[in-house]
């Protein structure tokens, strides 16, 4: 794992916690769901993250400073409907590059309507070749209209994790 670099504007300080124990006082969720089977799955499914296929899959991609995924890329999503729709910075905080484990997370900066992180990676399990989608976050509101949504917000979240998983590839 890759660490983030000490000039990062985050809106918390608990950074890289979506690679461990999930840090108190957020809403926390992890979705773990199996795509299929097989190393070269996971090589592809690895590839795609980190050209931040999930958030382009579910039309969220906005623009990111590099082309695949590192330390330090300033990216933005779209967020909402229409003209209701806000943009939302954040930063890659870590990148994942282990034998059986490959993906990236981002935190959030100033303007983003959520304060934490999200770890966005696929997992190889070598015990029976099964591959999985992963998606981590931690977070709590960052603007009045993310309070105010309160649960809807976090039913929103975790639709939208499913949808993440949902746009890497699958084996047959």
């Amino acid at each position: 794992m890759r660490n983030e670099p000490d000039d990062a504007a985050l809106t918390y300080t608990e950074v890289g916690a979506t690679n461990g124990e999930l840090p108190e006082g957020y809403h926390r969720f992890r979705l773990r769901r199996r795509i299929g089977h097989g190393r070269a799955l996971f090589d592809r499914a690895g590839a795609e993250i980190l050209a931040y296929r999930m958030q382009k899959g579910t039309g969220i991609f906005r623009n990111a400073s590099t082309p695949t995924a590192e330390v330090g890329t300033h990216l933005t999503v779209r967020l909402g409907l229409g003209p209701l729709a806000i943009t939302a910075p954040c930063r890659v905080v870590y990148v994942l590059d282990d034998t059986d484990r490959r993906g990236f997370a981002y935190g959030t900066l100033s303007g983003h309507p959520e304060i934490g992180e999200e770890l966005f990676a696929v997992e190889y399990d070598p015990a029976d070749d099964s591959v999985y989608g992963l998606v981590t976050a931690f977070s709590r509101p960052g603007s009045w209209y993310t309070r105010l949504g309160g649960p809807v917000v976090r039913l929103i979240q975790h639709f939208i994790a499913g949808r993440y998983i949902g746009t890497l590839p699958r084996s047959a």
